[in-house]
């Protein structure tokens, strides 16, 4: 299911994401401020435990989170949204995924992984700024099944039709938080208006 945060202050990060002249530092930076607003309706039904706090006049009841969330940033581009979910939850376990996109077939490569096996029954939250072709995610998200894991979302900042359709397919279950749908994708299987490569905007790599 494909929901599309829609907020006001969304539209100005996407914006300025997508400007050419967009440098690295700002770019990062509002990734981080874009991931941000984006966290707080994908962990909207996170669970909590109750507890007790003591404040300087009086003891109350406060809460802490039910389960620690473990955050799966798919290398590279993922790794600028850990920042955005650890501002809003800093207790959290982070999962690297290395996959990369064979420029011939389309189809993504798995280099790197590392799930904690004993977080398998906690909440799961799949970073990956672009949901294009959609076979990285997917291969992502098999991968976090077959580890046992099922309470799983993907967080992406711009989506492709093509992309969610294909998400949809194969992992029904499977909640997109997305800060915009755009048109389609090119004949090279990058996302139409889009930001250009994520990655390496915010590396300040140049593509070969």
């Amino acid at each position: 299911m494909l929901i599309v945060v829609d907020h006001p202050l969304v539209k100005v990060h996407i914006s300025i994401l997508r400007r050419q002249e967009t440098g690295t530092d700002a770019f990062r930076q509002h990734l981080t401020a874009l991931t941000r607003l984006l966290a707080f309706p994908a962990l909207q039904d996170l669970q909590l435990t109750p507890i007790s706090v003591r404040t300087p006049l009086a003891e109350t009841t406060g809460y802490r989170v039910q389960k620690m969330l473990v955050l799966v940033p798919v290398l590279r581009a993922g790794l600028g949204m850990v920042e955005g979910f650890r501002d809003v939850v800093p207790d959290t376990v982070v999962s690297h995924l290395g996959m990369y996109r064979d420029h011939r077939t389309l189809k993504p490569i798995r280099y790197y992984s590392n799930f904690p096996a004993s977080y398998h029954d906690h909440p799961v939250i799949l970073l990956d700024p672009m949901l294009a072709t959609g076979g990285s995610a997917v291969d992502a998200l098999d991968y976090l099944k077959a580890e046992g894991a099922r309470n799983i979302r993907v967080v992406s900042i711009i989506s492709a039709p093509e992309g969610v359709k294909k998400l949809e397919e194969c992992h029904p279950d499977v909640r997109v938080y997305t800060a915009q749908l755009d048109e389609r994708l090119n004949e090279l299987g990058y996302i139409i208006p889009g930001l250009g490569d994520a990655g390496d905007r915010q590396f300040g790599t140049v593509p070969d």
